[in-house]
């Protein structure tokens, strides 16, 4: 893993931990959620969810008070990276950002 990335992985789990619903999700599903935060998919397909309806109830479940902040209209994995202050590797490249609504890349490349 870069330094780039390896410091994106531990910004996005930091962020996960502080808002874990237990022990379980911190030590086990927020490594896993930031580690698949990486990959090219959506969030939701790396985590091997059907949808993004099943991707908000497993995050309103392992955590849920980041969850009620996260706008209706904005999905996971760019919301995770919002809050981080970075751009996720796959957004550089995603031919989905019509569905990434207000999407930073589009903002930044305007």
């Amino acid at each position: 893993m870069t330094t780039e990335y390896q410091t994106m992985y531990d910004e996005v789990l930091a962020l996960l931990s502080r808002h874990a619903a237990d022990s379980h999700a911190r030590s086990k599903i927020a490594p896993l959620v930031a580690e698949k935060s990486l990959e090219m998919n959506h969030l939701y397909q790396d985590l091997g969810l059907q949808n993004r309806i099943e991707m908000g109830k497993f995050m309103k479940q392992h955590f849920p008070t980041l969850a009620a902040m996260k706008p209706k209209e904005k999905l996971w994995k760019k919301y995770l990276y919002d809050s981080i202050g970075k751009i996720a590797p796959a957004c550089a490249t995603c031919d989905d950002q019509l569905n990434c609504f207000a999407c930073l890349v589009k903002e930044m490349s305007a």
